[in-house]
C-alpha cells in the first residue's frame, strides 16, 4: 500500500476517525480473504499447499472476525478494549502464520509467497490500528 494512500486514510484531526478507517480497511480485506478461503477452499488449498478443511475453517473464522471488525469500524467511538483485541488478534495471526509456515505447513511455492505476505499485511493492519491512538 502506498504511503500517499495511507496518509490519505489517516488524515483527520480526530484519532478515532483514523482508527475507524483502518478497522474498515481491515474488515474489507479480511472479509474478502475469508470468503475466498471458505468458498474456494479446495482449489485454493491445492494452489497454496494447505489442507482444504483447514482453509474452510479459517475462511469461516476470518469472515466472522471481519464482520466484528466492520461493526467496530461503524461505531462513532470504537471501544479501546475492543480495538486492542483486534490489534492483538492481528499480531497473533501474523506470528502464527510464520510459525505455521516453519513448523507444520508444507506449502507450494505460491503458499511460501502468500503466507508471509499475508502475515505482513495483517501485522501492518495491527500497526496502523495501534498508531493513531
Amino acid at each position: 500500500m502506498s504511503q500517499a494512500l495511507l496518509s490519505g486514510l489517516a488524515r483527520t484531526p480526530r484519532p478515532q476517525a483514523a482508527v475507524r478507517r483502518f478497522l474498515a480497511l481491515d474488515a474489507v480485506v479480511t472479509g474478502a480473504n475469508g470468503i475466498a478461503y471458505a468458498a474456494a477452499s479446495g482449489p485454493l488449498g491445492e494452489f497454496l499447499g494447505v489442507d482444504a478443511g483447514l482453509l474452510l475453517e479459517l475462511g469461516v473464522f476470518l469472515t466472522l472476525f471481519a464482520a466484528g471488525v466492520a461493526w467496530l469500524a461503524s461505531r462513532p467511538q470504537p471501544p479501546a478494549l475492543a480495538v486492542k483485541l483486534v490489534v492483538d488478534a492481528n499480531v497473533l495471526w501474523a506470528v502464527l502464520s510464520v510459525v505455521a509456515l516453519v513448523a507444520w505447513l508444507e506449502p507450494t511455492t505460491a503458499g511460501l509467497v502468500w503466507t508471509p505476505m499475508q502475515a505482513t499485511t495483517v501485522a501492518g493492519f495491527a500497526a496502523l490500528q495501534w498508531a493513531p491512538k
